[in-house]
């Protein structure tokens, strides 16, 4: 994916399928986990909003469009934008090399903004280890590691050029992962099966449109963005940053 589409991904397919549905709406945690997944499985951003104006066209045709109601959730866009991404990658196949065009300066984080950025997140990640200290100590340390790997690889070189950036990235992604786990093995049982019922009933509609693989997907995002909630702890990822 290029590298400015990535960084501006979920803005671009937020605001694209507000203007299809001609209403702001509050964006959901279903939907942010679906974008979620659709960026970690690098279906490029066109694609995307290929797939949504394929869908909002199925919709029109459809008898709950007739009867009045709108489309409000990008669950059911599932199928058109892959569908948008394996056509994507048919005619990717067949056009040779890729020339990716150069990332434009204005696109790129300046040091003063990813240094707010990962200070402010440090944080919020030690108010978090203080809030749980008493209670879930093994929790509250992988915390304050967490706020400490954060200080230790920044700054970025070079006022954060795209190679360091995508090393970065990377970089977040793995503590994330850590993070993620550590909420799974610490999350008192109710609060998990708070953030299941929830979830089970968000899918609920969804289910038959998609794959045993897409729902363990989801699911997984799904999960990891409400505990992340629930424990107070931002999301690290430069993916956030906009």
């Amino acid at each position: 994916m290029e590298a400015f589409n990535y960084f501006n991904y979920f803005t671009e397919i937020e605001e694209h399928f507000w203007r299809k549905r001609g209403a702001h709406l509050l964006v959901s945690p279903l939907d942010w986990a679906i974008v979620e997944t659709w960026q970690k499985a690098e279906i490029p951003l066109e694609a995307v909003l290929k797939g949504i104006d394929r869908a909002f066209e199925s919709w029109g045709r459809s008898r709950r469009a007739a009867g009045g109601r709108q489309l409000k959730s990008l669950a059911y866009c599932v199928d058109a934008v892959l569908d948008a991404a394996a056509e994507a990658q048919e005619a990717a196949a067949g056009s040779g090399p890729e020339v990716k065009p150069a990332r434009p300066a204005e696109a790129r984080f300046s040091q003063n903004e990813l240094r707010k950025y990962f200070e402010r997140n440090a944080a919020q990640l030690r108010a978090a280890a203080k809030k749980q200290g008493d209670t879930h100590r093994e929790l509250a340390a992988r915390l304050e590691e967490t706020a400490r790997r954060l200080e230790e690889i920044f700054p970025v070189r070079d006022a954060a050029a795209a190679r360091d950036l995508e090393d970065l990235e990377r970089r977040l992604t793995i503590l994330e992962e850590k993070l993620a786990a550590a909420f799974l093995a610490n999350a008192d049982e109710e609060i998990l099966l708070g953030v299941r019922r929830e979830m089970d009933r968000s899918l609920a509609p969804y289910r038959r449109k998609m794959s045993a693989e897409q729902l363990a997907q989801l699911e997984r995002q799904y999960m990891q963005k409400r505990l992340f909630e629930h424990c107070g702890v931002p999301r690290l990822s430069l993916f956030y940053l906009t």
